[in-house]
């Protein structure tokens, strides 16, 4: 009975754990705005133009872009890279023992990695990459320390170098710098990067925005019901009471 308690101790304490590992990182707050299907359909764009390519969104199918304003043929002339119909999953060639060998780790399935990460640290994430020669890709990341994934957009953003400062007894990184140009302003692949997340959020759940709008209607009907309900207990119980 003691181990079950302890047992049970520990795994309430984890979620505090967590973000106490990630307190000291500053997240900058991602531009999300699920109603927004031009920047929807930039963020797909982006997500199999760079992502697709190893990460996998087997949750999601070609066809459900239509929900964000996109047509069949559109999806099959633009984006349908990696599979012959719409209805297919978003998959990738690459298996996960391929990836393993290849890149040291699977790369994982990205179908719901706003909902596990949030969209702050993916935004941050994304534009948090520098050089670091001491790593075996040659670049690390202000969000995920030792990160194994490299820069793919770093065509688009160009090269960050870190500015350190003096904390105590140890340097920490102050902030990051561009050294070499990409083929974009930081403050576009900033907005580039923005699409994306954006998307990522709406592929965890693409129902959300209706869902909260059903949510809405049913806590209103509540809310009207219960005044009428209130009156009707009146009046059944006037004579009693």
């Amino acid at each position: 009975m003691k181990r079950v308690k302890t047992l049970l101790l520990l795994l309430l304490a984890l979620p505090f754990a967590a973000v106490a590992s990630e307190a000291d990182v500053h997240l900058d707050k991602a531009p999300v705005n699920l109603s927004d299907h031009e920047s929807l359909q930039r963020g797909a764009r982006v997500f199999v133009n760079f992502c697709l390519n190893c990460h996998g969104a087997t949750s999601m199918r070609y066809s459900r872009l239509q929900d964000i304003g996109l047509t069949e043929d559109q999806i099959k002339d633009n984006l349908l890279f990696a599979a012959e119909k719409p209805g297919e999953l978003m998959k990738v060639a690459m298996t996960k023992a391929e990836g393993k060998l290849w890149l040291g780790a699977a790369p994982p399935d990205l179908s719901v990695i706003a909902r596990s990460r949030s969209a702050d640290w993916l935004y941050t994430y994304l534009r948090g990459f520098y050089l670091d020669p001491s790593r075996p890709t040659g670049w690390n990341n202000t969000v995920f320390d030792k990160v194994g994934m490299p820069q793919v957009l770093w065509s688009l953003q160009g090269e960050m170098a870190p500015v350190y400062k003096q904390e105590g007894e140890h340097q920490v990184i102050e902030r990051l710098e561009l050294v070499k140009p990409g083929s974009v302003t930081l403050a576009e692949y900033d907005a580039m990067v923005g699409d994306l997340v954006n998307y990522l959020v709406w592929m965890g759940e693409p129902a959300q925005v209706q869902r909260k709008q059903i949510g809405l209607i049913v806590l209103g009907f509540l809310a009207v019901f219960f005044v009428v309900a209130y009156y009707l207990k009146k009046e059944f119980w006037k004579d009693i009471h």
